[in-house]
């Protein structure tokens, strides 16, 4: 899989991290956070300098700073997706108020500081022979010095971007949802368990389905030669009418197994099916264009699947909303119901499970469900090729 964050690359392949693009992101995206603080401050003095007064230029430039610190929660989101792939809302209120304050008045700056100190150092010694005052010993050990140091500028710049990006995150992810991270393990062997489950799949297709089939109709012919009002014409009746349940049973068995209809059309039309047999009413938005890599679809269905039945079951809800959409190589699936809320992993396997399948996808899945309110599903499901990485 490919790293989700800038930290995730540093950590996973240190050498590695230096041929990817997470390097140049990283630049851009604290020279964005840097840039907008300076900014911010040069309009401040600018206002102060005017010569329209000096109280109405104290009001204009809180006024500025104020539409600043304002913006920046959103800001913050959009260029976090530098440094985290992963999509992220923006929260409301005084959390978003203090990081927007905090992150202009003072960490822009920072920002700012970590890219010139990295970048600026090497870049001074090789350009030590251009100097007027220049020695012959600065004039070959500095560039020497800044050819060894530039390779290692951005590894703090990395560093300080991805902390930059975690705190980010978790201060700006909304709050009033209560959205938690359900505790991730990496399941086993998944590939190993898709193909048996694919296996199991054709055999019941093609050997066990097929054969009752041929039961169901030579059940039905038989009927056909047997005088109607014997016994041995209900006794077949009755086999015939087993045998048909049966067949459906195990059609419906086997599209539990891996669904026909995931594999020949795709995600939306397999949600839109299981969304057509839910005993709770359900409103679908999907926008999923085209196909998506086979593990990140079965992940999404059963993930949808497993959410229905859950809501069936437990939430006495009386609608849900699936929710499918792409932001940028990230899918992600919101399942959310207006039933009595209260669900817990902690008390039961169902969504352990679910956390599980969604992990070992590299995924991450999240849960909203205060008691007596309405619950949310999310998982957030990378579209990169595993087999890439």
């Amino acid at each position: 899989m490919k790293p989700r964050t800038v930290l995730e690359a540093l950590a996973r392949s240190p050498l590695g991290y230096l041929r990817t693009a997470w390097p140049w992101r990283a630049v851009v995206y604290l020279l964005s956070g840097g840039l907008f603080a300076v900014a911010v401050y040069l309009g401040v003095g600018g206002l102060l300098a005017a010569p329209f007064g000096l109280v109405t230029g104290v009001l204009c430039a809180l006024v500025l700073v104020a539409f600043a610190i304002g913006v920046t929660g959103r800001f913050e989101c959009r260029r976090l997706a530098l440094v985290d792939r992963a999509p992220a809302e923006p929260s409301r209120g005084r959390r978003a108020i203090g990081y927007g304050a905090v992150s202009v008045l003072a960490v822009g700056w920072v920002d700012l500081a970590v890219v010139l100190v990295s970048l600026g150092i090497p870049g001074f010694l090789l350009l030590a022979p251009l100097q007027p005052t220049a020695d012959e010993w600065q004039t070959v050990a500095g560039p020497f010095a800044g050819a060894l140091l530039l390779p290692i500028a951005p590894y703090p710049i990395g560093a300080w971007a991805g902390a930059r990006g975690t705190i980010a995150r978790a201060v700006l992810e909304p709050r009033d949802r209560e959205l938690r991270e359900v505790a991730r393990s990496r399941a086993r062997l998944v590939d190993a368990f898709d193909t048996e489950r694919r296996r199991i799949e054709r055999d019941l297709h093609d050997g066990a389905q097929q054969r009752l089939v041929a039961l169901h109709m030579k059940l039905g012919l038989a009927t056909l030669d047997l005088p109607p009002d014997s016994a041995a014409a209900k006794e077949v009746r009755e086999a015939h009418a087993l045998a048909g349940e049966a067949l459906v049973e195990l059609r419906e068995l086997i599209r539990g197994v891996h669904p026909q209809i995931l594999t020949e059309r795709g995600l939306s039309a397999a949600v839109r099916d299981i969304a057509g047999r839910s005993t709770v009413p359900v409103d679908l938005d999907l926008d999923v264009p085209g196909r998506l890599p086979p593990l990140v679809e079965e992940t999404a269905y059963f993930v949808a699947a497993e959410a229905l039945t859950n809501i069936g079951r437990h939430s006495g809800a009386d609608r849900c909303r699936i929710t499918a959409r792409l932001h940028g190589e990230v899918l992600r699936l919101d399942v959310e119901d207006d039933g009595s809320g209260g669900a817990d992993p902690a008390l039961g396997t169902g969504l352990t499970g679910l956390a599980d399948r969604i992990a070992a996808a590299d995924g991450r899945m999240l849960l909203s469900s205060p008691p007596g309110g309405r619950t949310l599903l999310r998982a957030d499901i990378p579209c990169n090729d595993p087999s890439a990485s």
